[in-house]
Formats: C-alpha cells, structure tokens, sequence
C-alpha cells in the first residue's frame, strides 16, 4: 500500500512539473510568436537568396551477358539483394564501377570543352567557363568571400598569370581547375541497382537546359569508355588481321602474276626444265592463295568478334529538360528555421532566462563582495 501512494504522488507531482512547464511556456508566447515571425521573415531571405538549381538524369540498363554454371546461383542472389558480378568473367569494368569511372580526373576534364547553352540562349559557351564565371551565389558568400577574393589578386600581382589554352592536363591541373573539378563532380551523381544493373545518372546544374544536356553527355561518354574499353583488344586484333590480310593479298597477287607471265611466254615449250619452273610458281600460287583465304576467313571474324562484344545499352528514361527547381526547397527549408527557433525560444523561457538571471546575480554578488572587501580594507 505504501509503494502504491508513493508511485500516485510521484505521479501527481510529475503532472503538475509538466503543467507548470507548460503554463510557463504559454506565459511567453507573445515573445515566442514574435521570435517565430522574425524566424519566418529571415528563412524566407535566405530561401529567396540561394539560386535556384534543377536537376536532370537518365536510367540506363547495360547488356547482361549469363554465364553457364552460375544462372541459378546468380538470381538467388539477386533476390537476397546480392550481385555475384557474374556479367563477365573477363570484363573488369561493372557497373558497380561506373560511379568511380565518372568521378574520375580524365572522365570529369574531358567534360571541360563540352559546349553549353542556357535556357534564354543567353550563354554560349563551354562548361569549364559556365562553371567558372555564370555561376550565381547567395549575396552572403560575397560578403565572405571577398577577403579572400582581395588576397588572391594580391598574390596575382606578383606572380605570372596562367594564360589556358583550351587543353587540360589531367596529370598537372592549376588550382582554379581543381577547384572546377570538384565542384563538377559534386553535381554529377551516379546510382547503380544492385539488383537490376540499372545505371541511374543525374547532373544538377543552375540551369534546365545545361543539367539535360550535360546529363545527355555524361552518358554517351560513359557508354563510349565502357564500349572503348571492352574492345580494346578485339579492335586490335582486327587490325593486326587487317593488315596481315592486305599484305598476303599482295603475296598472292604477285605470285598468280609470276605465273601468268611465265605461262604466257613459255606457251609452246615443252620442256621438263620449263614445266618444272611452272608447276613451281603455280605451287607458289596456290599456296599464297590457301594463306589468303584463311587469313580473309579470320579477318571476318575479327570482324565479327567486335561486333559481338560490343556492349548494347538500353536508355530506360532519357535525360528530359526539368520543368521545376531541385533546389533549394523553400518550404522544408522555412519550416526548419522556424521550428528551431521555437525550440531554442522554449529552452530560453525554460532553462536558458534562469540560468542567465542566476549567472548575472552572482555575478553582481561577487562585485558587491569586492568592493564591501576594498571599502573594510
């Protein structure tokens, strides 16, 4: 019985803790209400003032090619969310990469000179420029960034001024285009499903035009590195067949006019001697003929093996001109601000005022104490 009135009474007094609290904090709405008012008209200064970006992608799906053993273990896999990377055996490049290949110092400077036209046809230009000199900011990274802007044309007077030809070395790149590099990879996005090797890629960027095209872009670069690199060693092949083909055609050409020469101006001479020599350059002939025949044979192929192992991708959802902004989002954003200002407005009447009263109290104690100490002395 003892223990029951206890937990009551606890009870009790925690209830009336709570509405104490509350009617504290209701005591002080009209400073809360106004602190929020204040909350509201800032978050909407600062959401006007961050420029608006968009953000397009595109889906693709490469070509999947199965492996004879590993299907059934494969699709187990794949409903376990697991990726056994059973594409090919000898393709090192899977999707699963093309994320890293994107992000790539040559990936990303190869992107530099791509040529970009805003919405409005305002800006012409290339995409290492666009970057660097039509990109908007918010009025405060002026502020902040002007002592630094003044130094970096301190320091600019007494060194030599790069002058950029165009080109770009990805090996040896300025700090202004490592900085451009960064920011390019920060736009550029790359998600693969594990389950379904599906590639989605997005590029966000201050303009809907840009963002679309660039997106466009990306893709067709990504599918060409992936392409150049798995028929790399095909295409080489084919060349050295290629040539080896040119070269035995003339080998036999040679040898059928040897032969014809011979056999038109020894037509009438029956002699061993000359027969022995004809047989001789027609061997030769038939000879440099079987080689080229085998060596047409292997260049169709190399030919085909190309073809073959060219990879084929499926573009799911092609890269559209976003129609609204990605960012920034105004509404989530004014309703953060707004309620951490009521939060911080509410520790302040419940904890913070109190302990700022108690603080200065003492404070004014401790002098009172000195100077009631210097008076006595």
């Amino acid at each position: 019985m003892n223990e029951e009135l206890q937990k009551n009474t606890s009870l009790q007094e925690e209830e009336i803790d709570l509405l104490e609290l509350a009617l504290k904090v209701w005591a002080e709405r009209k400073f809360i209400f106004k602190a929020c008012g204040y909350a509201v008209f800032i978050g909407l200064i600062i959401a006007f003032s961050i420029p608006r970006e968009y953000t397009a992608s595109a889906m693709i799906a490469p070509e999947m090619s199965d492996n004879k053993g590993t299907g059934g273990l494969s699709s187990l896999a794949a409903m376990a969310g697991l990726n056994l990377n059973t594409t090919s055996s000898a393709d090192a490049i899977y999707p699963d990469l093309y994320p890293d290949i994107v992000s790539s110092t040559p990936f990303l400077t190869g992107l530099f000179n791509v040529q970009v036209k805003d919405l409005d046809e305002e800006i012409d230009t290339t995409l290492y420029c666009y970057l660097n000199d039509y990109q908007r900011m918010p009025w405060w990274s002026l502020i902040t960034s002007a002592p630094f802007k003044a130094l970096g044309w301190v320091i600019s007077l007494f060194t030599d001024e790069e002058v950029s030809d165009g080109t770009f070395d990805p090996f040896q790149l300025t700090k202004e285009e490592t900085d451009i590099l960064k920011e390019l990879s920060e736009r550029i996005n790359v998600s693969v499903d594990k389950k379904t090797g599906v590639t989605t890629l997005s590029v966000t960027m201050q303009d809907a035009r840009i963002s679309a095209c660039l997106t466009d872009t990306v893709v067709r670069r990504l599918q060409d590195y992936i392409t150049e690199y798995r028929t790399t060693k095909a295409r080489q092949d084919f060349q050295f067949q290629e040539k080896l083909f040119e070269r035995k055609k003339k080998e036999y050409e040679k040898a059928q006019e040897n032969y014809a020469k011979f056999a038109d101006a020894n037509k009438n001479i029956i002699l061993l001697s000359y027969r022995a020599e004809q047989e001789r350059l027609e061997n030769e002939m038939r000879l440099a003929y079987q080689v080229y025949a085998s060596v047409a044979q292997q260049l169709q192929m190399a030919e085909a093996k190309v073809q073959e192992i060219t990879p084929v991708y499926t573009i799911i959802e092609p890269a559209t001109i976003p129609i609204k902004a990605s960012k920034p989002r105004k509404a989530i954003m004014l309703l953060g601000i707004v309620f951490l200002t009521g939060l911080c407005c509410v520790g302040w009447v419940l904890l913070g005022r109190n302990f700022y009263i108690n603080l200065k109290n003492r404070k004014e104690g401790n002098e009172i104490n000195l100077k009631e100490d210097e008076i006595s002395k």
